[in-house]
């Protein structure tokens, strides 16, 4: 086969492989995995191990270490160092442990396929206590658990198994050396290690940060990008001549990179080489596993998938439960992180490549860590289940906390529930407090749930995606809902729980931009206020002043913006306090709900001629809490609410002649 025809193989088998994961909602590694098995020699056989394409494969890898010391931040690190060098150092030292005596006592006992010495049990202990960043970040970040307690427990153990990647890089290849040359490999590499990581970062973070100066200001993209890979390759191979992997110059060189001003820039640029190479190395990876173990061996691949994750679980749950955790968030980060993890693959193709694991068992265990990696999304999916069927405490846990949310709303009527107390939703509370309207405040991150507490603010620890937690801040007794966060899926809970028990609330949400808001308004948001738009308002005003446009005028030209936009900001409702001489006579918005005897109820909208009473239907909501369409041939019902914009008197004839029975 022709170079061109195995790169357009590979290309073909990546989109298939992606396309379908992505359809499925599983994360692209997994695609890339099936279609390496898909090709391989030992399914279709369209094609053989190319060493061309390992060596791009190995390209992906030295990319992902490189990303991974870009992402390095000491104070990301001083800030969880609870959880990454207390948690997340006890499970990698302890899996690694426990696994290694393990795997020497299996082979002491039945020995064949198993007969291993110190060295291979080692380096597969590495292997297997990596877990998966990848998926697991991704479906924390899709249910908003990033910031939870057994998230923050997660992100700190990953964030420790790819720190303990780099000392793995230059572990496994010394183990592979002879027995009588062990000491003095393991010995070398640690001093050419110290040496070489010693000098880069003591004298190479100067120069790195000199020289991509003057690269950027010769303001070429094509020379930025030239040279940030001549020095992400250039590291790499400057390790591989000092007897180590590549991947540690790469992760060095991303640390040195990070500590500049450009770290941001280079991780937009060097995302697709990352991501391209990357998914070529998982290609190989599925092309090495034969699949005809899964059925020749099969009860071995289980007893693979099965020991390991087990016992990652049970470990993970031991140590977070004897650092603090309650069982139910114990048990939950052991099951988020009890499956294998993608640098456990470039871990185990280092140990073939050294010789220190028997090709017998190079296929078993990669079929398990497949197998397991499979299994994750299911895991984390039924993660909640588990937990409440295996924890008694957990029941009795999640009742006191929507007991706490139900206390302190418990007198509260007319508030807003505020969805996410980060920036957007402080701000929102204390405009609320300014104009004297209650509110309860739903967020999952504890700490600034406590320090906002603490401060008086009316804020509860809880996940406002859960019917219970709304339910409990009194959802059906709430004059609004406002989700502050960005998360759509997230957005799109609180909106069906929202109209499945309390139609007549309306929500208002936040978003990025304005992509998901048909979507978001079928699912019955009342307004929809993406921030992209407002950016835009405010960098028009600010533009227009600096020109000399007079200030009332670009007040006037962004509030009519607004009002194009936004239907519930044409006029305003009508207070106690606005009852002043200048704004008597002002446009105003007003709501009527019709009551069941109604002469109107039947009648279509436009047939009311309310525009020649002055009076313009801004929106309509209909009894059920579905939104309406303000359109002429709507038919009103009883229980709909019509938001009507005009002057005081033309509304008092609308809203007399709408209720009129």
């Amino acid at each position: 086969m022709s170079s061109l025809a195995l790169t357009l193989l590979y290309l073909l088998a990546a989109v298939l492989g992606v396309v379908v994961c992505r359809s499925l909602k599983l994360p692209p590694m997994l695609g890339y995995l099936a279609a390496g098995v898909l090709i391989g020699p030992h399914a279709l056989a369209l094609t053989q191990n190319s060493e061309g394409v390992r060596h791009l494969g190995e390209f992906g890898v030295v990319f992902l270490m490189f990303a991974i010391g870009l992402e390095f931040s000491l104070p990301k690190l001083r800030a969880m160092r609870r959880q990454v060098f207390g948690l997340g150092l006890a499970q990698v030292v302890l899996s690694m442990l426990v696994v290694t005596g393990l795997l020497l006592a299996l082979a002491h006992l039945v020995g064949g396929v198993w007969e291993m010495g110190w060295q291979s049990a080692l380096a597969l202990s590495g292997v297997l206590a990596m877990s998966s960043t990848a998926i697991v970040v991704k479906l924390m970040a899709e249910h908003s658990e990033l910031e939870s307690e057994h998230g923050r427990r997660v992100m700190g153990i990953l964030l420790f198994q790819d720190l303990a990647v780099v000392p793995l890089l230059v572990l496994i290849p010394a183990l592979g050396s002879s027995p009588d040359r062990l000491l003095t490999a393991l010995g070398l590499a640690l001093l050419k290690a110290v040496v070489l990581v010693g000098l880069l970062l003591t004298s190479g973070q100067r120069l790195m940060r000199w020289w991509l100066t003057q690269v950027a200001r010769r303001k070429s993209d094509e020379l930025f990008m030239l040279n940030l890979l001549l020095i992400t390759l250039g590291l790499a191979w400057l390790t591989e001549l000092a007897g180590l992997s590549l991947a540690l110059g790469a992760f060095i060189a991303g640390v040195l990179v990070s500590e500049t001003e450009y770290r941001h820039q280079v991780g937009t640029d060097i995302r697709p080489f990352h991501d391209v190479l990357l998914g070529l190395f998982f290609i190989t990876i599925g092309m090495m596993l034969d699949w005809h173990i899964l059925v020749d061996r099969w009860a071995l691949v289980l007893v693979l998938v099965a020991v390991p994750v087990l016992l990652k679980l049970a470990l993970i749950l031991a140590l977070a439960r004897g650092m603090g955790a309650t069982t139910g968030v114990a048990l939950r980060t052991g099951l988020y992180l009890a499956q294998a993890g993608e640098f456990g693959f470039v871990l185990l193709s280092l140990t073939q490549s050294h010789g220190l694991v028997q090709p017998a068992l190079m296929n078993p265990i990669l079929a398990a860590m497949v197998l397991s990696m499979l299994a994750t999304p299911f895991l984390i999916m039924y993660s909640n289940r588990i937990v409440m069927k295996l924890v008694a405490s957990e029941w009795l846990q999640q009742s006191l906390q929507m007991t706490t949310i139900a206390r302190q709303s418990i007198n509260t009527s007319k508030h807003v529930i505020i969805c996410g107390f980060g920036r957007c939703g402080q701000n929102l509370a204390r405009m609320l407090e300014r104009e004297g309207i209650p509110y309860m405040a739903l967020d999952l991150d504890p700490d600034r749930v406590r320090q906002a507490a603490a401060a008086g603010n009316s804020v509860v620890y809880g996940d406002a995606t859960r019917l219970q937690a709304l339910v409990a801040a009194g959802l059906v007794r709430a004059s609004a809902v406002a989700v502050t966060y960005l998360d759509v899926p997230s957005a799109l809970k609180v909106l069906a729980n929202t109209r499945a028990h309390a139609p007549q609330v309306p929500v208002v949400v936040r978003t990025q931009d304005d992509l998901h808001l048909d979507k978001l308004q079928e699912a019955g948001a009342t307004e929809v206020v993406p921030e992209s738009i407002e950016g835009s308002l405010m960098l028009a005003s600010h533009a227009l002043a600096l020109v000399g446009v007079p200030m009332r005028r670009v007040l006037r030209l962004v509030q009519d913006q607004r009002d194009a936009r936004y239907n519930l900001l044409r006029g305003y409702f009508h207070g106690a306090d606005d009852d002043t001489v200048n704004e008597r006579d002002q446009e105003r918005l007003s709501t009527v709900t019709l009551p069941p005897g109604a002469k109107v109820i039947g009648q279509p909208l436009g047939g009311l001629a309310l525009h020649a009473m002055g009076v313009r239907v801004v929106n309509l909501r209909r009894g059920d809490g579905h939104p309406g369409t303000a359109e002429p041939e709507a038919l009103l019902a009883a229980g709909d609410t019509l938001v009507l914009s005009g002057h005081p008197a033309a509304l008092a004839l609308a809203e007399d002649k709408l209720l009129r029975g």
